[in-house]
């Protein structure tokens, strides 16, 4: 059964220019690697730009199963570029403003 994953957060005002190229960063890093992030079905990235609280962001990953999306992470967390990358954006984010939800479809 599809999951999507659903994260969800706010980046710090003076940080959002400084936080975009890190996530481009990750993008290419993604896109240059696609046997790390082989269980990956899609994923996708917003941030909030009218309504609501300007500098949310959303990421969207879509896996076919929790299994999927087990291997995946067990994967990536020993890979040390995707370490540093994720060490450098977590403090440019609001941290009790960090959601993880995993979503099904209706049937």
């Amino acid at each position: 059964m599809t999951i999507v994953i659903q994260e969800s957060f706010l980046v710090k005002p003076e940080k959002q220019a400084e936080f975009t190229k890190l996530m481009n960063r990750m993008l290419k890093y993604m896109k240059d690697n696609p046997k790390l992030f082989k269980e990956l079905k899609s994923a996708k990235n917003f941030t909030q730009t009218f309504g609501g609280t300007y500098g949310t962001h959303i990421t969207l990953m879509e896996f076919n199963s929790l299994t999927d999306m087990e291997k995946l992470d067990k994967r990536t967390m020993n890979d040390q570029t995707l370490i540093k990358i994720y060490n450098e954006m977590m403090p440019l984010i609001e941290p009790t403003t960090y959601t993880s939800n995993i979503w099904t479809p209706l049937e």
